[in-house]
């Protein structure tokens, strides 16, 4: 059941007008108030029609407009549902996508610092290493810290590309012999006499001393270096170490 306040808002005001005619007319002739109450009647019941109409086009409008309000407000709600789930699904997107972003990073600092660790254990473990065999190796005579690796090097001789190994024959007068001690001359003669066959003739050599390598010997000509010392087999050894863990990350 629905209250209707114009119709009541009408009927009061009908009520209070019928108040006052009765109080204005009430002492004059009966005649004239029976004729001017049947007129003022029937001029309120044209009112009373005319109010009534207004009054129902107006609940009429009221209720179209209420409807049209819901309708929008209905529009409204959803529109903003609709939002709502948008920045929510944005949201979460821009979250997992920056978790991921932080956990790649992490992830690709973490391998880093791995590989850093790695690499310094790895430099660590050959310093002590060369450390290790530089102390081992005062122990020996130094003839045998060049002697031993001679057969070493010329090998590596027989091993170089044909071009590589003629280069160093086209240059016998001009090549280096580095060693981590210096030669005695009885040295330098049996190292020219055993690389003579691999060269063709016996080379004029040019002596260099280099401690770092430790033990051994490097032949070097201007664009090819044969190596057989320690350090090299060290550095060897370290670079096969560091691929095979590559190779296991």
């Amino acid at each position: 059941m629905t209250f209707d306040w114009w119709t009541l808002g009408l009927q009061t005001i009908n009520v209070v007008i019928l108040i006052w005619l009765l109080s204005r007319f009430l002492f004059r002739p009966v005649a004239r108030i029976v004729a001017e109450r049947q007129q003022q009647a029937e001029q309120l019941l044209d009112e009373a029609t005319a109010a009534r109409t207004a009054a129902e086009q107006e609940r009429l409008q009221a209720e179209a407009d209420r409807e049209a309000l819901l309708a929008q407000r209905e529009t409204a709600l959803k529109a903003l549902q609709h939002e709502i789930a948008e920045t929510r699904a944005r949201l979460l997107a821009e979250v997992q996508h920056t978790a991921e972003r932080q956990r790649a990073e992490a992830e690709l600092a973490l391998s880093e610092q791995r590989q850093r660790l790695q690499l310094q254990l790895e430099r660590q473990a050959g310093e002590l290493a060369l450390d290790i065999a530089a102390h081992l190796l005062t122990r020996l005579p130094d003839s045998l810290r060049h002697t031993a690796f001679l057969d070493g090097l010329i090998e590596g001789l027989a091993q170089l590309a044909p071009t590589a190994r003629q280069t160093l024959c086209l240059e016998c007068d001009s090549l280096i012999l580095r060693s981590a001690q210096p030669l005695s001359a009885a040295d330098v003669q049996h190292c020219q006499a055993a690389l003579a066959p691999a060269l063709g003739k016996a080379p004029q050599l040019r002596l260099e001393v280099e401690p770092g390598l430790i033990a051994g010997l490097e032949l070097e000509g201007s664009s090819v270096v044969v190596r057989n010392s320690l350090r090299a087999d060290l550095a060897r050894v370290q670079r096969e170490l560091s691929q095979h863990d590559l190779a296991n990350t």
